[in-house]
């Protein structure tokens, strides 16, 4: 019988993820029950995908307010700090800027207009047009930014994060000052000490502040990545990534080291069990934008922290549309069937350059089943931190 089904995304229930749970054990149980409950079998090249929240939950990689505080006087001193480019979230951001803000004596806070990096707007393209400015090389004070544009609260939070940001940073006992530009380079007119907090641009930024003269650059990356007073911490990324677990601490993103090892933990579990082959991921964000909020979802700095060895490469596809509109524009039916399943079997390497793979994606598999994954966990209450995906690797030949 021909199969009438191809990708399938399965939203997985768990119970709720706790610091020391055994997630290889919890991971696997959970998939086999679901086949069991719902009737299929795994196959060989399924994905099994963990979402970052329970793999640095049951990791136990948290830090403090006052852990980020003490990094940040370490590694600049303590006294006036600029912080530029964060993100417009009180998840992702305000309880680090807490941090921050015990860490230093000033902050020149510097905000990326008319929006941050993923698209939270401070005020509208359109404003910004009426007003004249050149968000390209102005720069605006606190008073020339509200004459201009006012009290604009973000369109889905409610929040004024200009005076959310300036009162948290207050309430930490430090002085602010805000200052709105989106050169770099700009904020070495107000301290040459700099926390640039901008996520997939940063290593362009901290190259061009230290060649401009800044005497001391950091990253998010760049801190929290050794414990403090025996807090959690992050080698490779830092603080980015990071969420809001209480408001005194952030959970880390997953340590990849580890991470990477449950993940081959898991494949080994579920081919003991079953005899299949299934690739498995930890995922966070999708690499995705809403078309409404204008928002670009990925605020993690990488889709995929861990991932097993055959999730790597990109999809190496042809385009249906292309075939059938083209090379077999004279065929229906049967032969237009029978000639496209066998150019999809005779395709061999990379089809980059080739005209029938035109309009494919041409993105890491990670991203892209990353994407799907959050998609269908969502970031809400579901309560399926685990994905299953099958015949994500089927094409149109598959049986």
């Amino acid at each position: 019988m021909e199969r009438r089904v191809g990708t399938v995304s399965r939203g997985i229930r768990c119970g709720i993820i706790r610091e020391g749970d055994n997630l290889v054990d919890i991971a696997v149980e959970s998939v086999l029950e679901a086949a069991k409950s719902e009737g299929f079998e795994l196959r060989d090249r399924d994905v099994i995908a963990l979402t970052e929240s329970i793999v640095a939950r049951a990791q136990g990689n948290y830090v403090s307010v006052d852990d980020i505080a003490a990094d940040v006087k370490a590694k600049l001193g303590g006294g006036t700090v600029g912080v530029i480019f964060p993100i417009l979230s009180r998840n992702r951001f305000a309880i680090v800027l807490r941090g921050i803000a015990k860490g230093c004596k000033k902050i020149f806070l510097m905000l990326s207009y008319p929006s941050d990096e993923v698209g939270n707007a401070l005020v509208t393209l359109d404003q910004i047009d009426e007003s004249g400015v050149n968000p390209y090389s102005d720069v605006l004070d606190l008073a020339k930014y509200r004459e201009l544009f006012g009290y604009r609260k973000h369109e889905f939070t409610g929040v004024d994060y200009v005076q959310y940001y300036s009162d948290l940073i207050r309430d930490c006992g430090a002085e602010v000052e805000v200052v709105f530009a989106n050169q770099p380079k700009t904020i070495l007119n107000y301290t040459d000490c700099v926390i640039n907090c901008d996520i997939h641009t940063r290593e362009r930024t901290k190259r061009v502040l230290l060649a401009a003269g800044a005497k001391v650059v950091c990253s998010l990356a760049d801190l929290m990545t050794a414990p403090v007073n025996g807090s959690g911490y992050n080698e490779r990324y830092g603080l980015l990534g990071s969420n809001k677990s209480t408001e005194d601490k952030v959970k880390l993103f997953p340590q990849a080291e580890d991470a990477q090892k449950l993940v081959e933990a898991i494949q080994a579990q579920i081919l003991a069990a079953t005899g299949k082959h299934v690739e498995v991921m930890v995922y966070g964000d999708g690499a995705f934008k809403d078309p409404q909020g204008k928002i670009w979802e990925l605020a993690d700095p990488v889709v995929s922290p861990a991932f097993t060895a055959g999730l790597i490469g990109t999809p190496n596809e042809l385009k249906l549309k292309y075939l059938a509109d083209n090379d077999f524009a004279n065929l229906s039916g049967e032969a237009l069937r029978d000639a496209i399943s066998a150019s999809i079997k005779a395709k061999e390497g990379s089809l980059v350059g080739n005209m029938a793979s035109q309009g494919t994606t041409p993105r890491q598999l990670t991203d892209l089943i990353g994407s799907l994954c959050d998609l269908t966990s969502g970031s809400g209450d579901k309560g399926t931190p685990i994905i299953l995906i099958q015949g994500y690797f089927d094409n149109y030949t598959s049986l």
